[in-house]
């Protein structure tokens, strides 16, 4: 959800799938249809709840936000650990509460610069998939 200086708010509703977040990303300002997308249906989807996030419990929320507000390769640097972590996670080689913990360590170890180009933005990613990897192995050493 979005909210605008007059105080409207507008939402993007969808059934959960990183499908069209992903191509929006990739077209934007412009859209592309995409016909593979489960069309929303709000009748199906049933009402909708909205509940704080419990920090405490969600530890990589606050990354993310702080990985947005640093900007530059930050946010490039939280995905690519966050994406190691989860799937160190789902092959059970690390706890669930593993994954901020890398993900905390690999943005700490970093140096933000600005990404102003594809170049820098992947170097980052590839940086931060390497320290990730090595603060997994970090982990399951003194597990």
């Amino acid at each position: 959800m979005v909210e605008l200086i007059d105080g409207s708010v507008l939402a993007q509703l969808g059934f959960p799938n990183m499908e069209l977040p992903i191509l929006y990303a990739l077209t934007h300002p412009g859209r592309l249809p995409d016909h593979g997308v489960r069309a929303f249906d709000p009748v199906a989807a049933a009402a909708l709840s909205f509940l704080a996030v419990d920090r405490q419990r969600f530890p990589a929320f606050q990354l993310g936000i702080d990985a947005g507000r640093t900007g530059g390769t930050a946010t490039a640097v939280y995905n690519a650990a966050n994406e190691v972590a989860v799937a160190r996670f789902l092959d059970h080689e690390i706890p669930f509460t593993g994954i901020p913990r890398i993900i905390e360590a690999v943005l700490h170890a970093h140096e933000p610069e600005r990404a102003d180009s594809l170049d820098k933005v992947l170097h980052a990613d590839r940086w931060a998939r390497d320290a990730a990897a090595a603060a997994a192995a970090h982990l399951v050493a003194r597990a």
